[in-house]
Protein backbone atom coordinates (compact mmCIF):
# COMPACT_ATOMS: atom_id res chain seq x y z
CA UNK A 1 0.00 0.00 0.00
CA UNK A 2 1.40 3.48 -0.80
CA UNK A 3 1.62 6.19 1.17
CA UNK A 4 -1.44 8.22 0.11
CA UNK A 5 -3.51 4.98 0.04
CA UNK A 6 -2.13 4.53 3.71
CA UNK A 7 -3.74 7.83 4.33
CA UNK A 8 -7.07 7.74 2.91
CA UNK A 9 -7.33 4.50 4.03
CA UNK A 10 -6.59 5.75 7.80
CA UNK A 11 -8.70 8.24 7.19
CA UNK A 12 -11.56 6.53 5.90
CA UNK A 13 -11.07 4.30 8.59
CA UNK A 14 -11.45 6.16 11.62
CA UNK A 15 -13.85 8.42 10.29
CA UNK A 16 -16.06 5.40 9.93
CA UNK A 17 -15.72 4.10 13.06
CA UNK A 18 -18.97 4.29 15.84
CA UNK A 19 -17.99 5.67 19.15
CA UNK A 20 -19.48 3.12 21.77
CA UNK A 21 -23.13 2.21 21.56
CA UNK A 22 -23.90 6.44 21.24
CA UNK A 23 -22.59 6.01 17.68
CA UNK A 24 -21.10 9.36 16.92
CA UNK A 25 -18.93 10.60 14.69
CA UNK A 26 -15.78 12.26 15.08
CA UNK A 27 -13.57 14.14 12.59
CA UNK A 28 -10.55 12.25 12.70
CA UNK A 29 -8.44 13.92 9.91
CA UNK A 30 -4.61 13.80 10.44
CA UNK A 31 -4.72 17.61 9.48
CA UNK A 32 -7.35 18.40 11.99
CA UNK A 33 -5.49 16.68 14.85
CA UNK A 34 -2.07 18.46 13.94
CA UNK A 35 0.05 15.76 12.39
CA UNK A 36 2.09 16.32 9.62
CA UNK A 37 2.03 13.21 6.52
CA UNK A 38 5.38 13.93 7.34
CA UNK A 39 5.67 12.27 10.85
CA UNK A 40 4.46 9.01 9.41
CA UNK A 41 7.06 5.94 10.42
CA UNK A 42 8.92 4.89 7.69
CA UNK A 43 10.36 1.25 7.70
CA UNK A 44 14.47 0.28 7.60
CA UNK A 45 15.00 -0.73 4.35
CA UNK A 46 15.59 -4.82 4.57
CA UNK A 47 18.31 -6.52 2.73
CA UNK A 48 16.69 -8.85 0.65
CA UNK A 49 19.18 -11.72 1.63
CA UNK A 50 20.54 -13.82 4.16
CA UNK A 51 21.07 -10.67 5.86
CA UNK A 52 17.07 -10.53 6.78
CA UNK A 53 17.64 -13.07 9.84
CA UNK A 54 18.69 -9.69 11.87
CA UNK A 55 15.46 -8.21 11.05
CA UNK A 56 13.61 -11.66 12.52
CA UNK A 57 15.90 -11.45 15.77
CA UNK A 58 16.24 -7.92 16.97
CA UNK A 59 16.87 -8.40 20.80
CA UNK A 60 20.57 -9.89 21.14
CA UNK A 61 23.23 -10.04 24.02
CA UNK A 62 26.67 -8.40 24.05
CA UNK A 63 29.65 -10.18 25.49
CA UNK A 64 32.47 -7.75 27.01
CA UNK A 65 35.24 -10.32 28.49
CA UNK A 66 38.90 -10.27 28.22
CA UNK A 67 42.16 -9.57 30.60
CA UNK A 68 40.64 -6.60 31.64
CA UNK A 69 37.91 -8.42 33.26
CA UNK A 70 40.96 -10.14 35.54
CA UNK A 71 41.23 -7.06 37.96
CA UNK A 72 36.94 -5.99 37.22
CA UNK A 73 37.54 -2.30 36.86
CA UNK A 74 36.84 -1.40 33.10
CA UNK A 75 36.91 -3.13 29.92
CA UNK A 76 39.44 0.10 29.34
CA UNK A 77 41.54 -0.58 32.18
CA UNK A 78 45.00 -0.63 30.21
CA UNK A 79 44.26 3.06 29.59
CA UNK A 80 41.80 4.75 32.01
CA UNK A 81 44.45 4.09 34.74
CA UNK A 82 47.37 4.32 32.68
CA UNK A 83 48.55 1.01 33.34
CA UNK A 84 52.31 0.58 31.32
CA UNK A 85 51.92 -2.38 28.66
CA UNK A 86 54.69 -4.42 29.52
CA UNK A 87 52.68 -4.56 32.90
CA UNK A 88 49.33 -4.89 31.65
CA UNK A 89 50.41 -7.76 29.18
CA UNK A 90 51.19 -9.97 32.36
CA UNK A 91 47.91 -10.20 32.55
CA UNK A 92 48.17 -13.41 30.31
CA UNK A 93 49.92 -15.50 32.91
CA UNK A 94 46.75 -15.06 34.81
CA UNK A 95 43.65 -15.77 32.11
CA UNK A 96 42.42 -19.54 33.18
CA UNK A 97 38.56 -19.06 32.92
CA UNK A 98 38.16 -22.94 34.02
CA UNK A 99 34.19 -22.04 33.96
CA UNK A 100 33.64 -21.15 30.83
CA UNK A 101 30.83 -22.86 29.22
CA UNK A 102 29.38 -21.48 25.96
CA UNK A 103 26.27 -23.62 26.64
CA UNK A 104 25.50 -21.50 30.01
CA UNK A 105 26.06 -18.03 27.82
CA UNK A 106 24.01 -19.52 25.26
CA UNK A 107 21.05 -20.27 28.14
CA UNK A 108 21.34 -16.98 29.77
CA UNK A 109 20.96 -15.42 26.42
CA UNK A 110 17.77 -17.45 25.69
CA UNK A 111 16.17 -17.18 28.98
CA UNK A 112 16.09 -13.26 28.45
CA UNK A 113 14.44 -13.83 25.19
CA UNK A 114 17.43 -12.82 23.21
CA UNK A 115 18.01 -14.22 19.82
CA UNK A 116 22.09 -13.44 18.69
CA UNK A 117 25.02 -13.01 20.75
CA UNK A 118 27.97 -10.33 19.70
CA UNK A 119 31.11 -11.44 21.16
CA UNK A 120 34.58 -9.44 21.88
CA UNK A 121 36.91 -11.43 19.42
CA UNK A 122 39.30 -8.37 20.23
CA UNK A 123 39.18 -5.76 22.40
CA UNK A 124 41.29 -2.27 22.23
CA UNK A 125 44.18 -3.76 24.34
CA UNK A 126 44.63 -6.22 21.31
CA UNK A 127 43.87 -9.52 23.20
CA UNK A 128 42.46 -12.04 21.03
CA UNK A 129 39.77 -14.38 21.97
CA UNK A 130 40.59 -16.54 19.48
CA UNK A 131 43.33 -18.92 18.22
CA UNK A 132 44.89 -16.44 15.58
CA UNK A 133 47.82 -17.12 13.75
CA UNK A 134 49.03 -13.24 13.46
CA UNK A 135 49.52 -12.56 17.17
CA UNK A 136 50.83 -14.51 20.18
CA UNK A 137 49.08 -12.46 22.34
CA UNK A 138 45.70 -14.28 22.25
CA UNK A 139 43.81 -16.96 24.80
CA UNK A 140 45.82 -19.96 22.66
CA UNK A 141 49.27 -18.80 24.33
CA UNK A 142 47.61 -18.54 28.15
CA UNK A 143 47.25 -21.26 31.20
CA UNK A 144 43.71 -21.84 29.83
CA UNK A 145 44.86 -22.62 26.29
CA UNK A 146 41.44 -22.74 24.37
CA UNK A 147 40.35 -21.35 21.56
CA UNK A 148 37.22 -19.81 23.37
CA UNK A 149 35.61 -18.22 20.11
CA UNK A 150 35.87 -21.58 18.43
CA UNK A 151 33.84 -22.87 21.51
CA UNK A 152 31.38 -20.51 21.38
CA UNK A 153 31.08 -20.95 17.62
CA UNK A 154 30.10 -24.74 17.76
CA UNK A 155 27.73 -24.22 20.53
CA UNK A 156 25.91 -21.34 18.76
CA UNK A 157 25.72 -23.30 15.28
CA UNK A 158 24.65 -26.55 17.09
CA UNK A 159 21.66 -24.73 18.78
CA UNK A 160 21.18 -22.36 15.28
CA UNK A 161 22.33 -19.15 17.36
CA UNK A 162 23.04 -16.41 15.68
CA UNK A 163 27.04 -15.49 16.46
CA UNK A 164 28.48 -11.80 15.55
CA UNK A 165 31.63 -10.77 16.31
CA UNK A 166 33.65 -7.74 17.97
CA UNK A 167 36.22 -6.47 16.89
CA UNK A 168 37.91 -3.33 17.68
CA UNK A 169 40.35 -1.26 15.18
CA UNK A 170 42.53 0.24 17.96
CA UNK A 171 44.90 -1.98 19.06
CA UNK A 172 47.23 -0.97 22.11
CA UNK A 173 49.26 -3.73 21.39
CA UNK A 174 50.20 -4.33 18.34
CA UNK A 175 53.10 -2.38 17.22
CA UNK A 176 52.35 -1.13 13.92
CA UNK A 177 49.55 0.57 15.20
CA UNK A 178 49.93 4.25 15.19
CA UNK A 179 49.06 5.06 19.16
CA UNK A 180 48.78 8.65 19.21
CA UNK A 181 47.50 9.50 22.48
CA UNK A 182 43.99 10.54 20.84
CA UNK A 183 41.02 8.72 21.89
CA UNK A 184 40.79 5.60 22.83
CA UNK A 185 44.80 5.32 22.34
CA UNK A 186 47.94 5.03 24.07
CA UNK A 187 50.56 7.54 24.19
CA UNK A 188 53.28 7.60 21.71
CA UNK A 189 55.25 4.03 22.97
CA UNK A 190 58.79 4.49 21.92
CA UNK A 191 59.20 0.63 21.00
CA UNK A 192 56.38 0.87 18.36
CA UNK A 193 56.73 1.00 14.55
CA UNK A 194 53.69 2.98 13.74
CA UNK A 195 52.96 1.97 10.13
CA UNK A 196 49.11 2.10 9.33
CA UNK A 197 49.42 -0.23 5.90
CA UNK A 198 51.15 -2.83 7.55
CA UNK A 199 48.43 -2.64 10.36
CA UNK A 200 45.76 -3.42 8.01
CA UNK A 201 47.32 -5.87 6.59
CA UNK A 202 47.33 -7.38 10.39
CA UNK A 203 43.48 -6.73 10.64
CA UNK A 204 42.66 -8.00 7.10
CA UNK A 205 44.61 -11.20 8.07
CA UNK A 206 42.71 -11.37 10.88
CA UNK A 207 39.15 -10.60 9.38
CA UNK A 208 39.84 -13.80 6.83
CA UNK A 209 40.47 -16.16 9.93
CA UNK A 210 37.49 -14.80 11.95
CA UNK A 211 35.37 -14.99 8.80
CA UNK A 212 37.21 -18.15 7.54
CA UNK A 213 37.72 -20.59 10.35
CA UNK A 214 34.75 -20.33 12.49
CA UNK A 215 31.71 -21.37 10.44
CA UNK A 216 28.71 -18.77 9.72
CA UNK A 217 29.60 -15.77 10.85
CA UNK A 218 25.83 -13.85 11.20
CA UNK A 219 27.30 -9.91 12.13
CA UNK A 220 30.87 -7.80 11.91
CA UNK A 221 31.08 -5.17 15.04
CA UNK A 222 33.44 -2.52 14.06
CA UNK A 223 34.79 -0.05 16.79
CA UNK A 224 36.80 2.67 17.18
CA UNK A 225 38.01 3.81 13.65
CA UNK A 226 39.97 6.55 15.47
CA UNK A 227 41.76 7.99 12.36
CA UNK A 228 38.24 7.73 10.43
CA UNK A 229 40.43 5.47 7.86
CA UNK A 230 38.06 4.79 4.60
CA UNK A 231 38.43 1.55 2.92
CA UNK A 232 35.37 -0.20 1.70
CA UNK A 233 37.12 -3.36 0.24
CA UNK A 234 37.50 -4.91 4.04
CA UNK A 235 33.96 -5.07 4.26
CA UNK A 236 33.34 -6.31 0.69
CA UNK A 237 35.97 -9.00 1.83
CA UNK A 238 33.39 -9.94 4.89
CA UNK A 239 30.61 -10.05 2.54
CA UNK A 240 32.16 -12.14 0.45
CA UNK A 241 33.89 -14.79 3.51
CA UNK A 242 30.36 -14.50 4.73
CA UNK A 243 27.32 -12.86 2.91
CA UNK A 244 24.63 -13.45 5.44
CA UNK A 245 26.72 -11.45 8.22
CA UNK A 246 25.55 -7.99 8.95
CA UNK A 247 27.60 -5.48 9.29
CA UNK A 248 28.14 -1.90 11.46
CA UNK A 249 28.88 1.42 10.76
CA UNK A 250 32.01 1.64 13.00
CA UNK A 251 34.65 0.12 10.49
CA UNK A 252 35.87 1.07 7.28
CA UNK A 253 32.71 2.28 6.04
CA UNK A 254 29.18 3.20 6.64
CA UNK A 255 27.90 -0.75 6.61
CA UNK A 256 24.64 -1.48 7.06
CA UNK A 257 23.37 -0.32 10.25
CA UNK A 258 23.92 2.81 12.28
CA UNK A 259 25.31 1.94 16.38
CA UNK A 260 23.70 4.14 19.26
CA UNK A 261 25.31 3.51 22.34
CA UNK A 262 23.69 3.94 26.11
CA UNK A 263 21.64 5.97 23.84
CA UNK A 264 17.96 5.52 25.94
CA UNK A 265 17.24 9.49 26.27
CA UNK A 266 19.43 11.41 23.81
CA UNK A 267 17.80 10.04 20.58
CA UNK A 268 14.56 12.10 18.86
CA UNK A 269 11.59 10.97 20.37
CA UNK A 270 9.30 12.36 17.76
CA UNK A 271 11.13 9.94 14.96
CA UNK A 272 8.48 7.14 15.33
CA UNK A 273 10.47 4.84 13.59
CA UNK A 274 14.00 4.50 12.50
CA UNK A 275 14.28 4.86 8.94
CA UNK A 276 17.65 3.62 8.82
CA UNK A 277 18.71 0.26 10.11
CA UNK A 278 19.55 0.66 13.22
CA UNK A 279 20.84 -1.77 16.47
CA UNK A 280 21.33 0.18 19.77
CA UNK A 281 23.30 -1.17 22.18
CA UNK A 282 23.61 -0.52 25.83
CA UNK A 283 24.91 -2.05 29.19
CA UNK A 284 23.12 -3.11 32.43
CA UNK A 285 26.49 -1.87 34.34
CA UNK A 286 26.30 2.14 34.54
CA UNK A 287 30.58 2.28 34.43
CA UNK A 288 31.74 -0.64 32.94
CA UNK A 289 30.59 -3.08 29.69
CA UNK A 290 33.28 -5.33 30.98
CA UNK A 291 33.11 -7.34 34.15
CA UNK A 292 33.68 -4.75 37.68
CA UNK A 293 34.09 -6.15 40.53
CA UNK A 294 32.24 -3.00 42.49
CA UNK A 295 29.64 -1.63 39.50
CA UNK A 296 26.95 0.39 39.44
CA UNK A 297 23.51 -1.02 38.34
CA UNK A 298 20.97 0.48 36.26
CA UNK A 299 17.02 0.09 37.05
CA UNK A 300 15.32 -2.87 35.77
CA UNK A 301 12.70 0.12 34.60
CA UNK A 302 15.21 2.54 32.72
CA UNK A 303 16.90 -0.96 30.68
CA UNK A 304 13.24 -2.16 29.79
CA UNK A 305 12.17 1.04 28.97
CA UNK A 306 15.67 1.33 26.74
CA UNK A 307 14.81 -1.95 24.68
CA UNK A 308 10.72 -1.17 24.21
CA UNK A 309 11.72 2.24 22.83
CA UNK A 310 14.31 0.63 20.37
CA UNK A 311 12.07 -2.35 19.30
CA UNK A 312 8.94 -0.40 19.28
CA UNK A 313 10.50 1.61 16.73
CA UNK A 314 11.82 -0.93 14.06
CA UNK A 315 15.48 -1.30 15.61
CA UNK A 316 17.18 -4.03 17.22
CA UNK A 317 18.71 -3.88 20.75
CA UNK A 318 22.14 -5.61 22.27
CA UNK A 319 22.24 -5.95 25.82
CA UNK A 320 25.28 -6.15 27.46
CA UNK A 321 27.02 -8.47 29.96
CA UNK A 322 30.58 -8.58 31.14
CA UNK A 323 31.59 -12.21 33.01
CA UNK A 324 33.49 -12.79 35.41
CA UNK A 325 37.13 -13.42 34.46
CA UNK A 326 36.54 -17.19 35.69
CA UNK A 327 33.78 -17.64 32.78
CA UNK A 328 30.56 -17.47 34.72
CA UNK A 329 28.17 -14.69 35.33
CA UNK A 330 27.81 -12.93 38.21
CA UNK A 331 24.84 -13.42 40.61
CA UNK A 332 23.69 -9.87 39.96
CA UNK A 333 24.01 -10.12 36.16
CA UNK A 334 22.18 -13.62 36.34
CA UNK A 335 19.60 -12.28 38.38
CA UNK A 336 19.13 -9.33 36.14
CA UNK A 337 18.74 -11.26 33.32
CA UNK A 338 16.38 -13.48 34.68
CA UNK A 339 13.69 -10.17 35.24
CA UNK A 340 14.61 -9.21 31.53
CA UNK A 341 13.39 -12.36 30.51
CA UNK A 342 10.31 -12.34 32.84
CA UNK A 343 9.22 -9.29 31.89
CA UNK A 344 10.28 -9.51 27.97
CA UNK A 345 8.70 -13.04 27.62
CA UNK A 346 5.16 -11.08 28.58
CA UNK A 347 5.48 -8.47 26.54
CA UNK A 348 7.42 -9.70 23.38
CA UNK A 349 4.86 -10.11 21.62
CA UNK A 350 4.56 -6.45 21.04
CA UNK A 351 8.07 -6.49 19.27
CA UNK A 352 7.78 -9.46 17.06
CA UNK A 353 6.74 -9.16 14.20
CA UNK A 354 4.65 -5.46 14.92
CA UNK A 355 5.36 -2.51 12.96
CA UNK A 356 5.25 1.00 14.50
CA UNK A 357 2.20 2.23 14.63
CA UNK A 358 2.98 5.31 17.23
CA UNK A 359 1.00 7.65 14.60
CA UNK A 360 -2.18 6.64 15.67
CA UNK A 361 -2.00 8.30 18.55
CA UNK A 362 -1.23 12.11 19.05
CA UNK A 363 0.37 11.02 22.88
CA UNK A 364 3.90 10.64 23.01
CA UNK A 365 4.13 9.34 26.03
CA UNK A 366 3.63 6.16 24.77
CA UNK A 367 4.59 4.07 21.76
CA UNK A 368 2.55 1.68 19.73
CA UNK A 369 2.93 -1.31 17.52
CA UNK A 370 0.54 -3.00 15.05
CA UNK A 371 -0.29 -6.45 13.96
CA UNK A 372 -2.94 -6.06 11.71
CA UNK A 373 -6.88 -5.96 13.60
CA UNK A 374 -4.29 -5.66 17.24
CA UNK A 375 -2.65 -2.60 19.23
CA UNK A 376 0.12 -2.73 21.67
CA UNK A 377 0.45 0.27 23.95
CA UNK A 378 4.04 0.43 25.50
CA UNK A 379 4.57 2.79 28.48
CA UNK A 380 7.91 3.41 27.72
CA UNK A 381 7.72 6.78 29.61
CA UNK A 382 7.27 6.48 33.28
CA UNK A 383 3.85 7.07 33.89
CA UNK A 384 2.20 10.45 35.65
CA UNK A 385 -1.07 8.68 36.12
CA UNK A 386 -3.07 5.53 36.31
CA UNK A 387 -4.72 6.50 32.49
CA UNK A 388 -3.38 6.10 29.17
CA UNK A 389 -4.78 8.71 26.75
CA UNK A 390 -5.03 7.70 23.01
CA UNK A 391 -6.47 10.49 21.62
CA UNK A 392 -7.55 10.70 18.42
CA UNK A 393 -8.82 7.06 18.71
CA UNK A 394 -12.30 6.60 18.73
CA UNK A 395 -12.23 2.78 18.24
CA UNK A 396 -13.77 1.17 20.69
CA UNK A 397 -11.53 -2.36 21.04
CA UNK A 398 -13.28 -6.02 21.75
CA UNK A 399 -10.70 -6.85 24.72
CA UNK A 400 -7.72 -5.06 26.21
CA UNK A 401 -5.63 -7.13 28.01
CA UNK A 402 -2.06 -5.84 30.27
CA UNK A 403 0.30 -8.03 28.90
CA UNK A 404 2.80 -8.27 32.04
CA UNK A 405 -0.03 -9.77 34.09
CA UNK A 406 -2.72 -10.97 31.58
CA UNK A 407 -5.09 -9.46 33.42
CA UNK A 408 -8.35 -7.28 32.03
CA UNK A 409 -7.98 -3.66 31.19
CA UNK A 410 -10.72 -1.23 31.82
CA UNK A 411 -11.60 1.13 29.07
CA UNK A 412 -13.73 3.72 27.74
CA UNK A 413 -14.69 6.43 25.31
CA UNK A 414 -16.10 9.61 26.81
CA UNK A 415 -15.42 13.26 26.94
CA UNK A 416 -12.56 14.39 30.01
CA UNK A 417 -12.66 17.77 31.65
CA UNK A 418 -9.69 18.76 30.23
CA UNK A 419 -11.47 18.15 26.75
CA UNK A 420 -13.91 20.70 27.48
CA UNK A 421 -12.31 22.98 24.81
CA UNK A 422 -13.50 20.96 22.11
CA UNK A 423 -15.58 18.57 23.24
CA UNK A 424 -13.64 15.79 22.34
CA UNK A 425 -14.49 11.92 22.66
CA UNK A 426 -11.66 9.15 22.27
CA UNK A 427 -10.36 6.27 23.99
CA UNK A 428 -8.94 5.53 27.68
CA UNK A 429 -7.23 2.98 29.03
CA UNK A 430 -7.79 3.28 32.98
CA UNK A 431 -7.41 2.43 36.37
CA UNK A 432 -3.75 0.74 35.14
CA UNK A 433 -1.34 -1.43 38.26
CA UNK A 434 1.22 1.69 37.61
CA UNK A 435 2.18 1.38 41.40
CA UNK A 436 1.64 -1.66 41.55
CA UNK A 437 3.94 -2.27 39.08
CA UNK A 438 6.25 0.51 39.25
CA UNK A 439 9.34 -0.85 38.22
CA UNK A 440 8.51 -2.15 34.81
CA UNK A 441 7.28 -1.20 31.47
CA UNK A 442 3.52 -1.66 31.05
CA UNK A 443 2.42 -3.24 27.78
CA UNK A 444 -1.45 -3.26 26.87
CA UNK A 445 -2.87 -5.28 24.01
CA UNK A 446 -6.16 -3.90 22.38
CA UNK A 447 -7.69 -6.17 19.89
CA UNK A 448 -10.44 -4.41 17.88
CA UNK A 449 -13.29 -5.76 15.16
CA UNK A 450 -10.98 -4.49 12.35
CA UNK A 451 -7.57 -3.89 11.10
CA UNK A 452 -5.87 -0.45 11.04
CA UNK A 453 -3.80 -0.01 7.47
CA UNK A 454 -0.45 -1.06 8.72
CA UNK A 455 2.56 0.94 7.26
CA UNK A 456 4.68 -0.08 4.26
Amino acid sequence: MNRRNFIQSSLSFLAATQIAESKIQEDLSFEAQGISHTTLPKLATRFGDGRDWWFNNRFGMFIHWGLYSIDGWHEQDQWRRRIPRHEYVKLVNRWNPIYFDANKWIDYAEAAGMRYICFTAKHHDGFCLFGTKQTEFNCTNTPFGRDILLELAQACHKRNFPLCVYYSVVDWNHPNYPNQGRSHELPIQKSDSPDYAKYLRYVVSQVTELCSNYGMISGFWWDMNVDKHVDPSINALIRKLQPNAVINDRGFDSGDFGTPERDFTKDNMSMLSFSKRTEACQSIGMESWGYRIDEDYYSDRLIFSSISRYLARDANYLLNIGPKPDGTFSDISSDFIKRIGKWYTSVKEAFINTKPASHLSLNREILITQKRNILYVILFNEPRGNVVKLKPIVNLPRSAILLNTGEQIRFSINTVPSEYENQGRYLRLTHLPVNELANTVLVAKLEFESEFPEIT
